[in-house]
C-alpha cells in the first residue's frame, strides 16, 4: 500500500541536489504508483488513467501524437481467469488419489491451459528442451502421447548460451504439442526471482493474449505448475529423488528422462472474457531528412499487476520499481531530448506499453502493428525496473554483445565516466524476458538498460534481496528506499544513449556473431 508522505520515501544518502534533480521523476512515480491506480491492470480502468496521465505527460515534454487514435493505440486482448471452485488436481497412484490444493502445492497456468478433464500418466523429460545443435533433446526417443509431461522450469543445462535458451525451450513446448502429450507439470524453480508463496497469489489474477492472434493450432493443453516442496510426491516409488534431480539441474548436468508411477487426474475450469487496453505513443521529429525513414522506439511497461488477495491487510500491487520507474524515465527523457539543440537527426518513438506482464503483448502488437511505416524500426532501446538502490558506478547492458549499439553505449557512458558491462547474471537470460525481445525476434537490434553491478558483491546482494522482498510482491511501494541519486544519473546516461543512437551515421547492425543475427536476417 503506497505510504506517504515523499520525504519519508526518498534517501539512500541521497544529496539535496540530486533530489532536485530527480523531483519530477519522483512525482511521475507517486502519480502512477498510488494507491488510486490499483496496481495499472491491463485493460482495466485505473490502467487507462494512467495512460492519460502518460499522453498528458509527453504532450507537455512537447512531443506529437503518434497512435492510431490519437496518442493511443488500442488493443485488444482475449482474457482467461481460472474458475478454482469448479477446478481440481490429484495424484493417483496405487488406486489412492492424493488432493493437490491449488494455490498451496500447485496451480494452473490458464495462459496455456485448456479446459476440461485430463487423467493421464506421468513422464519426467528433464528439462523439457530441444536443442540438438548443442547435443540436447529431451524428447529424442521418449513416448509422451497421452501423457503428462514433467520438466524442471526455469533452469538450463551448461553448455547451451543464453540467447539460445529461449529457443530451446520453445522448441521444447512444440515437441510436446507435436508428440500429442496431454499437458505439462512444471515443477517451479526454488532459485528463481520469486518465492512460491508470492508466485501463488497471482494464480487468480487474469491472462491475456493478443485477440488478433489466431488461436493455437492442435489442441490447447493442460499446463500445470507445481510448489517445489510438493515434487517429491511425484517421483515416489521411481528410481529417482526430485532432490537429486534438483541437485543435477543446479549444476547444468544432463537429466534422465523416464516414467513415472502414478496419474495426474485434473479438470481446469476457465472464465473468458474480452478486453482492451491501450499503448501510448508519442513522436519526437528527427531533424535529418536523410534518417527520416529510421526510427528508433524507446519502450517501458505502463502495465503491473493489479490487485491481489489481501496480504497483512495490503492488496494492491503498486508496482514502483516494476515499471512507474521506467514510464517515469521514458516520461523525462522526452522532455529532455524536446528541448534539445541541435535537434536528434533521427526521428524517436516513446511508446509506453501495455501487458508486459501478461507475456510482452502490447509491445508484441506494437512492434507488429507499427504506427509508422512498416519496416522503419531501425533500434529499440527499452526500460524495464532499473532498479536505482545502489549508486550507478556501472550500467548494466542486456544485448551488450549483440549489435553494434554497445559503441553507442559507450560513447555515452564513457563521456560520464560509468563503466559499461555485461549481465553478470547470464542464467536468468534477461534480454529476452522484457519488450525487448518483441523487437529482437524480429530481427530489430534491442538493448536494455540498468543500474549495474558485480557478481557476489554488495550491491548484488543489495538486488537479490529486493528481488525476494519486493519483486512482484505489494511490497513495491513508493516507501521503499530509492537511490536518487543514481536515479538522476541513470536518466542523464539514458538520454546521452539515445541522443548517440539517434545522430549516428549508419543503421544499427547485429554482429556476424550474433545468435540473434539469423533470426534477423530471416525477417522482413
Amino acid at each position: 500500500m503506497t505510504r506517504l508522505p515523499i520525504v519519508a520515501l526518498l534517501v539512500l544518502a541521497a544529496p539535496s541536489t540530486a533530489a532536485a534533480q530527480s523531483k519530477a521523476w519522483w512525482g511521475h512515480i507517486n502519480v502512477l504508483a498510488h494507491d488510486s491506480m490499483r496496481g495499472r491492470e491491463t485493460g482495466s480502468p485505473e490502467h487507462r488513467r494512467a495512460a492519460e496521465y502518460v499522453a498528458r505527460a509527453f504532450q507537455r515534454a512537447g512531443l506529437e501524437p503518434a497512435g492510431t487514435d490519437g496518442w493511443f493505440q488500442p488493443v485488444r486482448f482475449q482474457v482467461r481467469r481460472i474458475a478454482e471452485d469448479r477446478s481440481r488436481l490429484a495424484l493417483v497412484r496405487d488406486g489412492r488419489t492424493e488432493p493437490l490444493a491449488l494455490g498451496t502445492d500447485a496451480t494452473i497456468n490458464v495462459r496455456g491451459s485448456g479446459t476440461g478433464s485430463v487423467d493421464a500418466p506421468l513422464v519426467f523429460a528433464g528439462y523439457g528442451m530441444r536443442a540438438p545443435e548443442y547435443g540436447l533433446d529431451d524428447f529424442a526417443e521418449l513416448d509422451v502421447r497421452g501423457k503428462m509431461v514433467v520438466v524442471l522450469a526455469g533452469v538450463a543445462p551448461e553448455g547451451i548460451p543464453g540467447p539460445a535458451v529461449a529457443a530451446a525451450r520453445s522448441a521444447g513446448a512444440d515437441a510436446i504439442q507435436a508428440g500429442g502429450a496431454a499437458g505439462v507439470i512444471s515443477i517451479f524453480n526454488p532459485h528463481g526471482d520469486l518465492p512460491w508463496s508470492r508466485y501463488a497469489l497471482s494464480r487468480l489474477q487474469p491472462q491475456m493474449r493478443l485477440a488478433s492472434d489466431s488461436a493455437p493450432a492442435g489442441p490447447v493443453l493442460l499446463s500445470v505448475v507445481l510448489n517445489p516442496d510438493r515434487a517429491e510426491r511425484l517421483f515416489a516409488g521411481s528410481p529417482h529423488r526430485y532432490a537429486a534431480l534438483r541437485a543435477l539441474a543446479d549444476s547444468g548436468a544432463p537429466l534422465p528422462r523416464f516414467a513415472l508411477p502414478g496419474r495426474l487426474r485434473a479438470t481446469a475450469a476457465l472464465r473468458e472474457d474480452t478486453a482492451i487496453s491501450d499503448n501510448v505513443i508519442g513522436l519526437l521529429p528527427g531533424s535529418d531528412p536523410a534518417l527520416k525513414g529510421e526510427y528508433l522506439v524507446l519502450t517501458a511497461h505502463l502495465d503491473h499487476l493489479g490487485v491481489g488477495d489481501p496480504v497483512d491487510g495490503d492488496s494492491i500491487y503498486n508496482g514502483a520499481m516494476d515499471n512507474a520507474s521506467g514510464i517515469a524515465t521514458l516520461v523525462e527523457t522526452a522532455g529532455t531530448l524536446a528541448r534539445r539543440m541541435p535537434r536528434l537527426r533521427r526521428p524517436v518513438l516513446f511508446v509506453a506499453v501495455t501487458a508486459e506482464e501478461k507475456g510482452l503483448l502490447g509491445s508484441d502488437y506494437f512492434a507488429g502493428h507499427p504506427t509508422i511505416p512498416s519496416g522503419a524500426l531501425v533500434a529499440n532501446l527499452n526500460t524495464d525496473m532499473f532498479l536505482p538502490i545502489n549508486p550507478l558506478r556501472r550500467l548494466l547492458v542486456n544485448g551488450l554483445e549483440e549489435s553494434d549499439l554497445s559503441d553507442d553505449v559507450r560513447r555515452a557512458a564513457g563521456r560520464l565516466d560509468v563503466e559499461v558491462i555485461t549481465d553478470p547474471e547470464p542464467e536468468r537470460n534477461g534480454f529476452v524476458r522484457s519488450d525487448q525481445f518483441s523487437f529482437i525476434r524480429r530481427g530489430i537490434p534491442a538493448l536494455s538498460l540498468k543500474v549495474g553491478f558485480t557478481r557476489e558483491s554488495p550491491e548484488h546482494e543489495r538486488v537479490l534481496k529486493w528481488r525476494q522482498d519486493r519483486y512482484h510482491g505489494m511490497e513495491d511501494e513508493v516507501g521503499q528506499p530509492v537511490n536518487l541519486q543514481a536515479a538522476a544519473e541513470f536518466n542523464r546516461l539514458y538520454a546521452e544513449v539515445v541522443t548517440e543512437i539517434a545522430n549516428r551515421p549508419t543503421r544499427p547492425a547485429w554482429y556476424p556473431t550474433s545468435a540473434f543475427k539469423p533470426e534477423a536476417e530471416g525477417t522482413e
